[in-house]
């Protein structure tokens, strides 16, 4: 994740299921967008109902776009072969708030850590793959209090700069929350510097 950028890769819907086979093992992959930690446990729990003849149900997840936080889990197979390879694949593909999960049903035959590290990161691959990923922009909310008189330059300022209107009260005292670019939030009040009527206050 670039931290100079204002914006983020993420997914906009979850994947639809991807099966990859090894050695009659069946490897299950799938992607899913998130927005917090809790999200996840009741995601695996359902897809160990879905698939309930599966040993393991591997993930890897990561949150955030400044403060980044992940977790990768091996459930059971051998340290770092199935949690980390997927985790390396939410960041090969350059994605966050976005939970891999990959289902393994045992074939028989034995695949070794080499072989499981390769398996779970294809798995995982291809789930990405299947996804719809999407650009979003960081974002920063204002609120702008202002006289009416003054509504056509606030709203001339709002097109030009392209920032977006998330709710408006319009009547003799004005107030909008305005969404801008994190890349112009630092110079967002400097934007309606003539208009000295207009109040700006960030809302964290």
């Amino acid at each position: 994740m670039d931290k100079l950028s204002d914006t983020y890769r993420t997914l906009s819907k979850p994947s639809g299921e991807i099966l990859f086979k090894e050695k009659k093992s069946k490897f299950f992959g799938y992607a899913f967008p998130i927005q917090n930690e809790d999200e996840v446990k009741p995601i695996i729990e359902s897809l160990r109902k879905k698939h309930h003849t599966a040993g393991h149900v591997c993930y890897a997840w990561q949150l955030g776009t400044e403060q980044i936080r992940y977790r990768a889990n091996d459930d059971g197979e051998p340290n770092n072969s199935a949690g980390q390879p997927i985790y390396g694949q939410l960041q090969a593909f350059d994605v966050t708030n976005v939970l891999v999960a990959v289902a393994r049903i045992f074939g028989g035959t034995k695949l070794g850590v080499g072989g499981l590290i390769a398996a779970y990161r294809t798995g995982a691959q291809l789930a990405l793959e299947n996804a719809d990923i999407v650009e979003k922009k960081l974002e920063r909310q204002f609120e702008l209090s202002f006289g009416y008189d003054d509504m056509d330059k606030v709203m001339r300022i709002i097109k030009q700069k392209r920032f977006t209107i998330s709710s408006q009260q319009l009547e003799m005292d004005c107030t909008l929350i305005v969404l801008a670019r994190k890349s112009e939030a630092e110079n967002f009040s400097s934007f309606f510097e003539g208009l000295h009527k207009v109040k700006i206050k960030k809302i964290d």
